[in-house]
């Protein structure tokens, strides 16, 4: 195996520790050419279709990558912000606001990026990026607050493949999952209510987590329990009761079973009912991109009012709220234990000079 080619180093630079956001990712543009990249890229990703490989890739480029870019460019299109990708722009912000907010909490010399699992920019090249800043341990956040084998996993798939390239691989750890987080909770319940604060309540909050093939339950996936879990301490949270609020399921795709209830299903029965209004929020994204802002907010009140129902409100995610960047801190030097270390300047220097004496250039 071949390496590749480690940073320059200079004797007595202080260590530093990286911090690594990754979600999932966005096309660089909201044309047919650059989704049919970034979907390309997606959709080959065995974690994300669990179907033998070579009839998924006849069906992926023999039908999917000719009829769907044009259409996803369109909605891409419907949503995109002057900066470029909502989700690309909240979760630079969201980098951003982490690193100003560590400031005040720790003194240990750290850098704070943020990468795409599927598109620009790439993980490889943000960990080579933190590797030439002197990043020796590296802390890797995957912004999916409930874990699923096609978020979280396929983003450890690409940080340790990236790190078996390298010669001198950094410390390194993950977190996990969130989904029971107590700021986490708290902030999504703040959203709500600061929302609800200006606009009124609803008859019923319906949240609306992505959905997965129902065979990743039965496999051992702890998604659907993890997304349960997080609408029943939402809930507790809001001091909502049982028949206040539902749990839905969306993005079906294709014809075998999903996790259920479906969202589209439950708007139509909803509206149907002739539900006066109906707030809808997604608390398994914490940034908003297509599936929430165009999937959701746009066509969800389509189906909803379609069906005979109200009011239709969509909640924004987390977004960059003050109180979602303080969750995210908190779980981030929670995952910093044992590592906190200030740099000690004289025994810097002291590495430095006898590095130089052992006939170190720099």
């Amino acid at each position: 195996m071949s390496y590749q080619t480690e940073p320059e180093y200079t004797h007595g630079t202080p260590e530093k520790t990286g911090i690594l956001l990754v979600n999932l990712g966005t096309p660089d543009a909201p044309t047919p050419e650059a989704v049919r990249r970034y979907l390309k890229e997606f959709l080959s990703d065995p974690r994300v279709v669990e179907m033998p490989r070579l009839l998924w890739w006849l069906i992926l480029n023999g039908i999917i990558l000719n009829t769907r870019p044009k259409k996803s460019a369109a909605k891409y299109a419907s949503i995109w912000l002057k900066e470029g990708s909502p989700l690309r722009v909240y979760t630079d912000k969201q980098a951003t606001l982490l690193q100003g907010y560590l400031s005040r909490r720790t003194k240990v010399p750290y850098v704070v990026e943020y990468a795409m699992r599927y598109g620009n920019p790439g993980i490889p090249q943000v960990l080579r990026k933190l590797k030439e800043q002197n990043c020796q341990r590296i802390l890797v956040v995957p912004m999916y607050p409930q874990y699923a084998a096609s978020t979280t996993a396929t983003v450890c798939d690409i940080v340790f493949g990236a790190l078996q390239q390298m010669r001198n691989a950094p410390a390194l750890r993950t977190i996990k999952h969130f989904h029971d987080h107590p700021g986490y909770i708290k902030a999504l319940a703040g959203s709500i209510n600061d929302y609800w604060m200006k606009n009124g309540r609803p008859e019923k909050l319906l949240m609306s987590f992505h959905g997965l093939p129902e065979y990743t339950l039965q496999k051992g996936d702890p998604y659907h329990c993890e997304c349960h879990k997080t609408g029943r301490l939402l809930a507790q949270e809001l001091g909502l009761k049982p028949e206040q609020y539902t749990v839905s399921f969306q993005s079906r795709f294709g014809r075998q079973e999903w996790l259920k209830p479906y969202t589209a299903a439950t708007l139509k029965e909803l509206g149907q009912k002739k539900t006066k209004r109906l707030d809808l929020v997604c608390p398994g994204f914490v940034a908003d991109c297509l599936e929430t802002l165009e999937e959701i907010a746009m066509e969800g009140k389509q189906e909803f009012q379609h069906a005979g129902g109200g009011e239709y409100h969509y909640i924004p995610c987390l977004n960059d709220r003050n109180d979602w960047i303080h969750a995210l801190t908190d779980l981030v030097l929670d995952n910093l234990q044992g590592w906190l270390i200030e740099p000690d300047k004289a025994e810097l220097e002291q590495s430095r000079l006898r590095a130089l004496a052992m006939g170190a250039k720099k």
